[in-house]
């Protein structure tokens, strides 16, 4: 087989050592972490701003999609290909670019892993906040298109509380700066109406974020419970105290057997839900609100509430929260993840919902969640290789999000919208809303040649998408 002319130019572009085009090694690039719709017809990896901008005139000019991708650890098929094209990776565009601790910013490329800009500041006494659970291996050009979370983004807010500015590459080739470092740029929210539009309408190229200084005291809680309702009530009784903590997780008993059967973090194998809280601040405010969660956690019927000793005491509670996809991965042959958000005082009747569609689609559901901002991740098993039993996944999947909508909630809180809930956009947006996303997406991306087929709707069905295995990735 012989390379393409479009092949050939992107050589000439970057490299030849850059560039993939063989069917074996774009198969590679065919998935993310939840699913795979076709090979791309190229996956090319730029080194600088220049080289994007070459390789997207050139798609440009053969009206050819581009797909930016990074780690391919997203849940709502963000980064796969709909339409064939070129995917541009950003694996080798990854340097930290400038770390002004006096500024509290720093400068990145969008290839940097997450957890790698918290490891190269952490000497400074700071940190990166947003901390999906996949931030060992996901990027923050990643984070920037998918607007991502993390458990301890109760307090902090998401990954646009913490850009404050971008390089991004337009499907023209034209290079545009939004933000600044300093704070409160006058003009329009560029950054922030670019952070979340999951590529959509500029690639981007270069990242200026917050850091912020790491608490003087970090205290970790395990709540137990033997119901999950007491849990639930639990979570509603905390925040109306007044009390917001750094984090405030929850996992029901089926989930938190497999993680313990796999991390071995000290969770209790015979409850039926656990809270896992964290406190940070000043010494003696953490301490005070501390005491606070502990009652009110045993006024709301915790059987207990243990409080993590040392570093690696809290260190390993949280391995254990963060490895909980992996743990279910390795009782089921897949399973399928959900990302929807409700007001976090409807928890109860929302989880007995879940519970009540595992049942009517005869699939075991695992629940897993950032129970403090009410962002659900209920996790349905099931056989990949089993058609009924997928499509069954689908259906059930779907009557869950109908439900987040109907309570007042949003069908995505982190994980984005994708070609997994573009058609369940109407769910919460209205005719004009979306006509009107359409026409901001066609003033930067007018002939839909950067990411096609995603976040609006498009007229095809989510039980054409092949779902596949969603392990370890980010929530």
């Amino acid at each position: 087989m012989r390379p393409s002319r479009i092949i050939r130019e992107l050589n000439r572009i970057t490299d030849p050592q850059a560039v993939l085009w063989r069917p074996e090694d774009l198969m590679l690039y065919e998935y993310d972490g939840l699913s795979s719709v076709r090979p791309p017809d190229a996956v090319v990896f730029p080194v600088t701003t220049e080289q994007v901008v070459k390789i997207v005139k050139l798609a440009a000019k053969e009206n050819v999609p581009v797909i930016a991708r990074g780690a391919g650890t997203g849940l709502s098929g963000g980064a796969v290909v709909t339409e064939g094209g070129i995917v541009v990776s950003f694996a080798r565009m990854k340097k930290i670019l400038e770390i002004d601790i006096e500024n509290q910013r720093a400068r990145v490329q969008p290839g940097v892993v997450n957890l790698d800009l918290s490891l190269a500041t952490s000497d400074y006494g700071y940190y990166f906040v947003p901390d999906p659970s996949s931030q060992k291996a996901c990027t923050i050009g990643g984070n920037v298109a998918e607007n991502s979370g993390g458990p301890h983004t109760l307090a902090y807010g998401v990954t646009t509380n913490h850009v404050l500015g971008l390089e991004a590459v337009l499907p023209d080739g034209n290079v545009i700066h939004t933000g600044a470092k300093f704070c409160d740029r006058p003009g329009y929210d560029l950054t922030g109406l670019l952070v979340g539009s999951e590529g959509t309408m500029a690639i981007v190229t270069e990242i200026i974020v917050r850091l912020t200084r790491k608490p003087e005291c970090a205290k970790t809680l395990l709540a137990i419970y033997n119901t999950v309702a007491d849990a639930t009530r639990s979570v509603a009784a905390i925040t109306a105290r007044g009390i917001t903590p750094a984090a405030l997780e929850m996992m029901d008993g089926f989930t938190l057997r497999a993680v313990e059967e796999a991390t071995h973090a000290g969770y209790p194998m015979d409850s039926a839900a656990v809270l896992l809280i964290e406190v940070e601040g000043l010494l003696e405010a953490a301490e005070e609100q501390t005491d606070e969660i502990e009652a009110v956690c045993l006024e709301n019927h915790a059987r207990a509430v243990r409080r993590a000793r040392n570093s690696q005491e809290r260190d390993l509670l949280w391995k254990g929260r963060k490895n909980a996809f992996g743990a279910l991965g390795r009782i089921s042959p897949a399973f399928y993840v959900q990302d929807g958000v409700i007001p976090r005082t409807r928890l109860p009747e929302m989880l007995e919902h879940i519970a009540q569609v595992g049942a009517k689609y005869g699939i075991t559901v695992g629940n897993v969640f950032h129970a403090g901002d009410g962002n659900l991740h209920p996790l349905l098993m099931f056989d990949n290789r089993d058609r009924e039993e997928s499509q069954r996944v689908l259906k059930a999947a779907e009557e869950i999000l109908v439900k987040c909508a109907q309570m007042g909630g949003s069908i995505t809180g982190e994980h984005g919208v994708g070609i997994e809930k573009n058609e369940m956009m109407p769910l919460i947006f209205s005719a004009d809303d979306l006509e009107m996303m359409r026409k901001l997406k066609a003033a930067f991306n007018p002939a839909g040649i950067l990411n096609p087929g995603k976040v609006l709707p498009t007229g095809k069905l989510c039980g054409e998408l092949r779902v596949q295995v969603s392990a370890g990735a980010a929530a």
